[in-house]
Protein backbone atom coordinates (compact mmCIF):
# COMPACT_ATOMS: atom_id res chain seq x y z
CA UNK A 1 0.00 0.00 0.00
CA UNK A 2 2.80 2.41 0.93
CA UNK A 3 4.55 1.59 -2.37
CA UNK A 4 1.36 2.40 -4.29
CA UNK A 5 1.03 5.75 -2.51
CA UNK A 6 4.63 6.58 -3.30
CA UNK A 7 4.12 5.73 -6.98
CA UNK A 8 1.03 7.93 -7.08
CA UNK A 9 2.94 10.74 -5.39
CA UNK A 10 5.78 10.49 -7.93
CA UNK A 11 3.33 10.54 -10.84
CA UNK A 12 1.55 13.59 -9.41
CA UNK A 13 4.80 15.50 -8.92
CA UNK A 14 5.90 14.63 -12.46
CA UNK A 15 2.58 15.90 -13.85
CA UNK A 16 2.78 19.10 -11.80
CA UNK A 17 6.36 19.94 -12.76
CA UNK A 18 6.38 18.66 -16.34
CA UNK A 19 9.44 16.44 -15.82
CA UNK A 20 9.61 12.68 -16.22
CA UNK A 21 8.70 10.17 -13.52
CA UNK A 22 12.25 8.85 -13.67
CA UNK A 23 13.66 12.34 -12.99
CA UNK A 24 11.36 12.80 -10.01
CA UNK A 25 12.53 9.44 -8.64
CA UNK A 26 16.17 10.45 -9.03
CA UNK A 27 15.56 13.67 -7.10
CA UNK A 28 13.69 11.87 -4.32
CA UNK A 29 16.50 9.30 -4.09
CA UNK A 30 19.12 12.09 -4.07
CA UNK A 31 20.89 11.00 -7.25
CA UNK A 32 23.54 13.42 -8.53
CA UNK A 33 22.76 13.33 -12.25
CA UNK A 34 19.99 15.94 -12.09
CA UNK A 35 20.43 19.60 -12.98
CA UNK A 36 20.18 22.06 -10.06
CA UNK A 37 17.23 23.84 -11.63
CA UNK A 38 15.24 20.62 -12.13
CA UNK A 39 16.09 19.43 -8.63
CA UNK A 40 14.83 22.70 -7.15
CA UNK A 41 11.66 22.52 -9.25
CA UNK A 42 10.85 19.03 -7.98
CA UNK A 43 11.71 19.81 -4.36
CA UNK A 44 9.46 22.86 -4.39
CA UNK A 45 6.60 20.69 -5.66
CA UNK A 46 7.32 18.17 -2.90
CA UNK A 47 7.12 20.90 -0.25
CA UNK A 48 3.84 22.18 -1.66
CA UNK A 49 2.37 18.68 -1.52
CA UNK A 50 3.50 18.29 2.09
CA UNK A 51 1.74 21.51 2.97
CA UNK A 52 -1.46 20.35 1.31
CA UNK A 53 -1.36 17.01 3.13
CA UNK A 54 -0.66 18.47 6.58
CA UNK A 55 -3.56 20.90 6.85
CA UNK A 56 -6.00 23.18 5.04
CA UNK A 57 -4.76 24.51 1.71
CA UNK A 58 -3.73 28.15 1.82
CA UNK A 59 -4.52 30.04 -1.39
CA UNK A 60 -3.09 33.48 -2.08
CA UNK A 61 -5.68 35.80 -3.63
CA UNK A 62 -3.91 38.75 -5.22
CA UNK A 63 -5.96 41.75 -6.34
CA UNK A 64 -3.67 44.81 -6.48
CA UNK A 65 -6.56 47.30 -6.57
CA UNK A 66 -9.04 48.87 -4.17
CA UNK A 67 -11.72 46.33 -3.30
CA UNK A 68 -14.74 48.40 -4.30
CA UNK A 69 -17.54 47.62 -6.74
CA UNK A 70 -16.10 45.41 -9.47
CA UNK A 71 -13.09 43.93 -7.66
CA UNK A 72 -14.88 43.58 -4.34
CA UNK A 73 -17.54 41.34 -5.88
CA UNK A 74 -14.96 39.07 -7.51
CA UNK A 75 -12.74 38.76 -4.43
CA UNK A 76 -15.68 38.17 -2.08
CA UNK A 77 -16.91 35.37 -4.32
CA UNK A 78 -13.43 33.80 -4.45
CA UNK A 79 -13.05 33.95 -0.66
CA UNK A 80 -16.48 32.39 -0.06
CA UNK A 81 -15.86 29.58 -2.55
CA UNK A 82 -12.44 28.79 -1.10
CA UNK A 83 -13.78 28.62 2.45
CA UNK A 84 -16.55 26.26 1.35
CA UNK A 85 -13.81 23.96 0.03
CA UNK A 86 -11.86 24.10 3.26
CA UNK A 87 -9.07 26.37 2.01
CA UNK A 88 -7.54 29.28 3.88
CA UNK A 89 -7.43 32.66 2.12
CA UNK A 90 -4.28 34.79 2.05
CA UNK A 91 -5.42 38.17 0.68
CA UNK A 92 -3.01 40.56 -1.01
CA UNK A 93 -4.96 43.66 -2.07
CA UNK A 94 -4.50 47.40 -2.54
CA UNK A 95 -2.80 49.40 -5.26
CA UNK A 96 0.55 49.42 -3.42
CA UNK A 97 0.78 45.71 -4.23
CA UNK A 98 1.29 46.60 -7.90
CA UNK A 99 4.83 47.70 -7.06
CA UNK A 100 5.95 44.49 -5.34
CA UNK A 101 7.59 41.42 -6.83
CA UNK A 102 4.74 39.27 -5.60
CA UNK A 103 4.70 36.59 -8.29
CA UNK A 104 8.31 35.45 -7.95
CA UNK A 105 7.88 35.04 -4.19
CA UNK A 106 4.86 32.72 -4.41
CA UNK A 107 6.68 29.43 -5.24
CA UNK A 108 9.16 29.98 -2.38
CA UNK A 109 6.45 30.23 0.28
CA UNK A 110 5.92 26.69 1.68
CA UNK A 111 2.71 27.84 3.37
CA UNK A 112 1.01 28.78 0.09
CA UNK A 113 -0.40 25.96 -2.01
CA UNK A 114 -1.69 28.02 -4.95
CA UNK A 115 -2.86 31.45 -6.05
CA UNK A 116 -5.68 33.27 -7.82
CA UNK A 117 -4.54 36.44 -9.58
CA UNK A 118 -7.18 39.09 -10.36
CA UNK A 119 -6.35 41.34 -13.33
CA UNK A 120 -2.60 40.89 -12.74
CA UNK A 121 -0.56 43.89 -13.92
CA UNK A 122 2.41 41.65 -14.76
CA UNK A 123 3.06 40.81 -18.42
CA UNK A 124 2.66 37.40 -20.03
CA UNK A 125 6.33 36.53 -19.65
CA UNK A 126 6.12 36.82 -15.86
CA UNK A 127 3.04 34.59 -15.81
CA UNK A 128 4.86 32.03 -17.97
CA UNK A 129 7.84 32.15 -15.62
CA UNK A 130 5.54 31.44 -12.66
CA UNK A 131 3.86 28.58 -14.52
CA UNK A 132 7.25 27.00 -15.29
CA UNK A 133 7.98 26.65 -11.58
CA UNK A 134 5.05 24.27 -11.33
CA UNK A 135 3.22 26.55 -8.91
CA UNK A 136 -0.55 26.24 -9.52
CA UNK A 137 -2.52 29.43 -10.19
CA UNK A 138 -5.50 30.81 -12.10
CA UNK A 139 -5.94 34.28 -13.60
CA UNK A 140 -9.26 36.13 -13.36
CA UNK A 141 -9.96 38.82 -15.96
CA UNK A 142 -6.49 38.83 -17.57
CA UNK A 143 -5.19 42.25 -18.57
CA UNK A 144 -3.25 40.84 -21.54
CA UNK A 145 -3.87 37.67 -23.60
CA UNK A 146 -3.13 34.77 -21.22
CA UNK A 147 -0.35 32.36 -22.24
CA UNK A 148 -1.68 29.08 -23.71
CA UNK A 149 -0.82 26.97 -20.65
CA UNK A 150 -2.14 29.41 -18.02
CA UNK A 151 -5.68 28.84 -16.74
CA UNK A 152 -7.82 31.98 -17.02
CA UNK A 153 -11.44 33.03 -16.46
CA UNK A 154 -12.99 36.13 -17.97
CA UNK A 155 -16.24 37.51 -19.33
CA UNK A 156 -17.21 37.52 -23.00
CA UNK A 157 -16.14 41.12 -23.59
CA UNK A 158 -16.49 41.12 -27.39
CA UNK A 159 -20.02 39.72 -27.56
CA UNK A 160 -21.15 41.89 -24.64
CA UNK A 161 -19.96 45.10 -26.30
CA UNK A 162 -21.37 44.03 -29.66
CA UNK A 163 -24.79 43.45 -28.07
CA UNK A 164 -24.66 46.85 -26.37
CA UNK A 165 -23.85 48.78 -29.54
CA UNK A 166 -26.31 46.67 -31.54
CA UNK A 167 -28.96 47.85 -29.06
CA UNK A 168 -28.08 51.47 -29.90
CA UNK A 169 -27.95 50.75 -33.61
CA UNK A 170 -31.39 49.13 -33.47
CA UNK A 171 -32.69 52.27 -31.76
CA UNK A 172 -31.46 54.26 -34.76
CA UNK A 173 -28.06 55.56 -33.63
CA UNK A 174 -25.19 55.70 -36.12
CA UNK A 175 -22.89 58.41 -34.74
CA UNK A 176 -21.72 56.77 -31.50
CA UNK A 177 -18.85 57.94 -29.34
CA UNK A 178 -16.74 55.40 -27.47
CA UNK A 179 -15.00 55.97 -24.14
CA UNK A 180 -12.79 52.90 -24.14
CA UNK A 181 -10.48 51.53 -21.47
CA UNK A 182 -6.67 51.60 -21.64
CA UNK A 183 -5.36 50.49 -25.03
CA UNK A 184 -3.09 47.82 -23.52
CA UNK A 185 -5.96 46.04 -21.72
CA UNK A 186 -7.34 42.87 -23.31
CA UNK A 187 -10.89 43.74 -22.23
CA UNK A 188 -10.63 47.20 -23.78
CA UNK A 189 -9.48 45.82 -27.12
CA UNK A 190 -12.21 43.18 -27.16
CA UNK A 191 -14.99 45.62 -26.27
CA UNK A 192 -13.86 48.16 -28.86
CA UNK A 193 -13.78 45.39 -31.47
CA UNK A 194 -17.30 44.35 -30.46
CA UNK A 195 -18.52 47.93 -30.82
CA UNK A 196 -16.99 48.20 -34.30
CA UNK A 197 -18.52 44.86 -35.32
CA UNK A 198 -22.02 46.09 -34.44
CA UNK A 199 -21.49 49.27 -36.48
CA UNK A 200 -20.12 47.30 -39.42
CA UNK A 201 -23.38 45.34 -39.52
CA UNK A 202 -25.15 48.52 -40.69
CA UNK A 203 -22.30 49.73 -42.90
CA UNK A 204 -20.79 52.29 -40.52
CA UNK A 205 -17.00 52.48 -40.47
CA UNK A 206 -15.10 53.20 -37.24
CA UNK A 207 -14.35 56.88 -36.68
CA UNK A 208 -11.01 57.24 -34.82
CA UNK A 209 -11.92 60.71 -33.49
CA UNK A 210 -14.95 59.16 -31.77
CA UNK A 211 -12.84 56.74 -29.67
CA UNK A 212 -11.09 57.93 -26.48
CA UNK A 213 -8.87 55.52 -24.52
CA UNK A 214 -8.74 56.48 -20.82
CA UNK A 215 -8.33 55.02 -17.35
CA UNK A 216 -11.69 53.59 -16.19
CA UNK A 217 -12.65 56.24 -13.61
CA UNK A 218 -15.56 58.63 -13.24
CA UNK A 219 -13.26 61.64 -13.58
CA UNK A 220 -11.87 60.34 -16.87
CA UNK A 221 -15.39 59.67 -18.11
CA UNK A 222 -16.32 63.28 -17.38
CA UNK A 223 -13.26 64.54 -19.27
CA UNK A 224 -13.58 62.23 -22.29
CA UNK A 225 -17.32 62.78 -22.67
CA UNK A 226 -16.72 66.53 -22.52
CA UNK A 227 -14.27 66.25 -25.41
CA UNK A 228 -16.82 64.29 -27.45
CA UNK A 229 -19.67 66.68 -26.69
CA UNK A 230 -17.67 69.87 -27.30
CA UNK A 231 -16.47 68.89 -30.78
CA UNK A 232 -17.78 70.38 -34.02
CA UNK A 233 -20.42 67.64 -34.19
CA UNK A 234 -21.96 65.82 -31.30
CA UNK A 235 -22.57 62.05 -31.23
CA UNK A 236 -26.12 60.94 -30.50
CA UNK A 237 -24.90 58.23 -28.13
CA UNK A 238 -21.84 57.33 -26.04
CA UNK A 239 -20.85 53.81 -24.99
CA UNK A 240 -18.39 53.45 -22.12
CA UNK A 241 -15.87 50.82 -21.04
CA UNK A 242 -17.50 50.57 -17.62
CA UNK A 243 -20.27 52.05 -15.50
CA UNK A 244 -17.96 54.51 -13.72
CA UNK A 245 -17.00 56.10 -17.03
CA UNK A 246 -20.69 56.22 -17.95
CA UNK A 247 -21.49 58.12 -14.72
CA UNK A 248 -18.81 60.65 -15.69
CA UNK A 249 -20.46 60.96 -19.11
CA UNK A 250 -23.84 61.58 -17.43
CA UNK A 251 -22.30 64.46 -15.47
CA UNK A 252 -20.73 65.87 -18.65
CA UNK A 253 -24.13 65.84 -20.36
CA UNK A 254 -25.78 67.50 -17.37
CA UNK A 255 -23.10 70.21 -17.28
CA UNK A 256 -23.98 71.09 -20.90
CA UNK A 257 -27.72 71.16 -20.38
CA UNK A 258 -28.28 67.92 -22.30
CA UNK A 259 -31.05 65.55 -21.32
CA UNK A 260 -30.42 61.81 -21.16
CA UNK A 261 -31.75 59.99 -23.12
CA UNK A 262 -33.73 62.66 -25.02
CA UNK A 263 -30.65 64.52 -26.31
CA UNK A 264 -27.97 61.89 -25.73
CA UNK A 265 -27.98 58.17 -25.00
CA UNK A 266 -25.31 56.84 -22.62
CA UNK A 267 -24.45 53.21 -21.84
CA UNK A 268 -21.98 51.49 -19.52
CA UNK A 269 -20.60 48.02 -18.84
CA UNK A 270 -20.41 45.77 -15.71
CA UNK A 271 -23.82 46.38 -14.07
CA UNK A 272 -22.40 47.31 -10.68
CA UNK A 273 -24.72 48.86 -8.06
CA UNK A 274 -23.81 52.34 -9.31
CA UNK A 275 -25.58 51.67 -12.63
CA UNK A 276 -28.93 51.36 -10.84
CA UNK A 277 -28.37 54.42 -8.62
CA UNK A 278 -28.20 57.01 -11.43
CA UNK A 279 -31.12 58.97 -12.87
CA UNK A 280 -31.90 57.74 -15.38
CA UNK A 281 -30.62 54.26 -14.53
CA UNK A 282 -27.86 53.10 -16.88
CA UNK A 283 -28.25 50.76 -19.78
CA UNK A 284 -25.31 48.42 -19.33
CA UNK A 285 -23.92 44.91 -19.79
CA UNK A 286 -23.98 42.57 -16.81
CA UNK A 287 -20.74 40.72 -16.20
CA UNK A 288 -21.01 37.51 -14.15
CA UNK A 289 -18.52 38.80 -11.58
CA UNK A 290 -19.43 36.41 -8.77
CA UNK A 291 -19.53 33.46 -11.13
CA UNK A 292 -16.08 34.41 -12.45
CA UNK A 293 -14.74 34.14 -8.91
CA UNK A 294 -16.45 30.81 -8.25
CA UNK A 295 -15.28 29.36 -11.57
CA UNK A 296 -11.69 30.41 -10.85
CA UNK A 297 -11.83 28.44 -7.59
CA UNK A 298 -13.28 25.41 -9.38
CA UNK A 299 -10.46 25.54 -11.95
CA UNK A 300 -7.82 25.89 -9.25
CA UNK A 301 -9.14 22.99 -7.17
CA UNK A 302 -9.00 20.71 -10.19
CA UNK A 303 -5.35 21.60 -10.63
CA UNK A 304 -4.62 21.04 -6.92
CA UNK A 305 -6.35 17.67 -7.06
CA UNK A 306 -4.07 16.58 -9.91
CA UNK A 307 -6.54 17.09 -12.76
CA UNK A 308 -5.98 19.24 -15.80
CA UNK A 309 -8.96 21.54 -16.49
CA UNK A 310 -10.86 20.59 -19.63
CA UNK A 311 -10.71 24.20 -20.85
CA UNK A 312 -7.86 26.46 -19.79
CA UNK A 313 -9.37 29.74 -21.04
CA UNK A 314 -13.01 30.18 -20.02
CA UNK A 315 -15.24 33.05 -21.19
CA UNK A 316 -18.50 33.44 -19.28
CA UNK A 317 -21.46 34.95 -21.07
CA UNK A 318 -22.63 38.52 -20.47
CA UNK A 319 -26.17 39.95 -20.52
CA UNK A 320 -27.46 43.20 -22.03
CA UNK A 321 -29.48 45.21 -19.47
CA UNK A 322 -31.48 47.99 -21.19
CA UNK A 323 -32.57 50.80 -18.86
CA UNK A 324 -33.61 54.43 -19.07
CA UNK A 325 -30.36 56.02 -20.30
CA UNK A 326 -30.82 54.94 -23.93
CA UNK A 327 -33.54 55.84 -26.42
CA UNK A 328 -33.90 56.51 -30.16
CA UNK A 329 -32.19 59.67 -31.46
CA UNK A 330 -34.45 62.66 -31.91
CA UNK A 331 -34.78 62.07 -35.65
CA UNK A 332 -34.43 58.94 -37.76
CA UNK A 333 -31.14 57.86 -39.45
CA UNK A 334 -30.38 58.95 -42.99
CA UNK A 335 -31.00 62.61 -42.39
CA UNK A 336 -31.61 63.15 -38.70
CA UNK A 337 -30.20 66.23 -37.06
CA UNK A 338 -29.18 65.84 -33.41
CA UNK A 339 -30.72 68.54 -31.25
CA UNK A 340 -28.65 71.71 -31.10
CA UNK A 341 -26.61 71.02 -34.26
CA UNK A 342 -26.78 72.29 -37.79
CA UNK A 343 -27.77 69.92 -40.59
Amino acid sequence: METDRRRTRVRDIAAETGVSIATVSRVLNDHVNVSPRTRELVLQAVERRKTREVGPRAVAVRCPYQLTDYFGLIVSSIAEALRLRGARVLLDAGESSQHTDALSALPDDPGTAAAILVLPPEDGEELVALARTGFPFVVVDPRTPPPPDVAAVSAAHFSGARALTAHLVDLGHRDIGVIAGPEEWLAGDARTAGHHAALARVGVLPAPHRVHHVEPTTAEGLRAAGALLDGPTRPTAIVCFNDKLAVGALHAALDRGLRVPEDLSIAGFDDIDLSRATRPALTTVRQPLREMGRMAVTQLMRVLDGDRPEALHLELSTTLVPRGSTAPPRESPGGWTPRGQKA
